[in-house]
């Protein structure tokens, strides 16, 4: 198209114009942090301002742990009721009604039943608010921890953790602010791995960090041997000079921003993460009121201690992982439900205990969501074999939760008498999922993100907070 220099100069004066109207705007516009983990505010005040979340990975029984079920007792040994065969994992292998192996009690002034499995925890049940009701879609283990850690039974999204960091940021620009313990013991990660602490499509600054059981816990946080600290840092100052010259060049380039944030943050850690995991630090008395020295629970004594020191020190969002990847190594009781629970319940509750009682102490249990939940729960009836287990149960399964913002002493949602099947106000995972986000302040129907052409969320389209438990 040909244009005469009057209509050029007219187009070019308005194209010019409009250039400087969005430079006016973009400085009246407040900038935003380039850190993505910098402190940001909740929808409304909340109590909890941290999670610590205790990973029963392998699906506890619900009917062997905190939800009594007398009738077990009457009916041991008879046919389950209307069983769906398809309910398990293994079709083929299903036995009668089998009763807890374990001995009940009732405990503190709520008067929660309890097992003996947990002469500890028993003790803290009027902090507690125990979730009945649970329920989730899947009987395969990969999917169901998806769907508890991700809100979908298929790999590939955003984590809770990551959720919970996006909309908070940390409180501590020395750590991360999502930390992840997997089984202290040498048992392997959970099934779908790191899988179960992705960030998904948000920015990789809210990846969960893995804290290896054994050897260094962070990979590449010594400085090597043969270089000094002087040379470290003079190195670290060129590259941020050079990136920074990258970023002057191309002011738009917010995603190398946030590289320059991550190994920034890489350097901070090699002071800051060494001290937080360094429990030594701790009195005598606080090392053996977890358990730390003790043959059946030090490794897992040593990661709630932990746990406690990194919501201390401003970490958002702790998870760690009690059980591995395999059945017998894990929670997940397909023989020998008495054995296996009983190892498993010996290694954690002692620690788990402490670790109310410490942040309890420390005044910061107010502002602390502590949550004890697994992928699914389990049969009542019995998987057959010279010692009997349990099969898989995605219609039943118990969490309790405790701390910043929740009612203790109350227990939410029923299964009916054989603890088979939630029956009584049902809850799913998403439901779980909204509860824990309204406790950090957030409304989970507003807390989104966007992705290829549509706004996610932790709840996917469904969730609704069970508000019984709040206080």
């Amino acid at each position: 198209m040909n244009l005469s220099r009057r209509q050029l100069l007219a187009r070019c004066g308005a194209g010019i114009g409009s250039l400087a109207l969005a430079d006016l705007l973009a400085r009246a516009e407040p900038k935003a942090s380039l850190n993505p983990l910098a402190p940001k505010k909740a929808h409304f005040p909340a109590k909890a301002k941290a999670v610590i979340w205790i990973f029963v990975n392998g699906g506890p029984s619900q009917v062997d742990t905190w939800d009594y079920k007398p009738e077990l007792i009457k009916h041991d040994g008879k046919p389950l009721p209307n069983l769906d065969k398809n309910t398990g994992f293994f079709t083929d292998s299903i036995g009668p009604l089998m009763k807890s192996p374990f001995e009940w009690k009732q405990h503190g002034e709520c008067g929660k039943w309890a097992s003996s499995l947990f002469p500890n925890l028993a003790k803290h049940v009027d902090k507690m608010a125990f979730i009945h009701s649970l329920h989730t879609e899947s009987n395969n283990h990969s999917p169901a921890l998806f769907m508890m850690n991700t809100g979908v039974p298929r790999m590939g999204l955003p984590s809770v953790g990551s959720w919970v960091t996006y909309g908070l940021g940390s409180e501590n620009e020395n750590l991360p602010g999502f930390v992840v313990m997997s089984d202290p013991k040498g048992r392997g990660l959970p099934k779908g791995h790191t899988l179960n602490w992705t960030n998904g499509f948000l920015p990789g600054a809210y990846q969960g960090t893995w804290l290896k059981p054994t050897g260094d816990a962070i990979d590449n946080l010594k400085r090597p041997a043969d270089v000094s600290a002087d040379d470290q840092e003079s190195s670290l100052e060129l590259m941020s000079k050079l990136n920074r010259m990258k970023v002057e060049a191309s002011a738009a380039d917010r995603d190398l921003e946030a590289r320059i944030k991550s190994f920034e943050l890489a350097y901070r850690m090699q002071t800051a993460a060494p001290e937080a995991m360094d429990i030594g630090k701790e009195t005598r008395e606080t090392q053996e009121l977890y358990g730390v020295g003790r043959k059946e629970c030090d490794p897992f004594a040593k990661q709630c201690l932990t746990a406690r020191r990194m919501v201390e020190r401003g970490v958002r969002f702790v998870q760690i992982y009690s059980g591995g990847m395999d059945n017998q190594l894990s929670w997940d009781g397909h023989v020998d439900i008495k054995g296996n629970h009983e190892g498993f319940a010996g290694e954690t509750d002692r620690p788990v205990a402490a670790l109310l009682t410490d942040l309890k102490n420390k005044g910061l249990l107010d502002s602390t969501l502590v949550i004890w939940a697994g992928e699914f729960g389990r049969l009542p009836n019995s998987q057959p074999g010279p010692k009997p287990g349990r099969d898989h149960n995605p219609h039943a399964n118990t969490a309790w939760i405790a701390g910043g913002g929740v009612k203790g002493g109350v227990s939410y949602g029923a299964t009916d008498e054989f603890g088979y099947k939630a029956v009584t106000d049902k809850a799913d995972t998403h439901d779980f999922h909204a509860t824990l986000l309204h406790l950090l302040g957030f409304d989970h129907e507003k807390l989104t993100h966007m992705h290829n052409g549509r706004r996610y969320r932790l709840t996917d389209v469904l969730g609704k907070v069970i508000k019984p438990v709040l206080a």
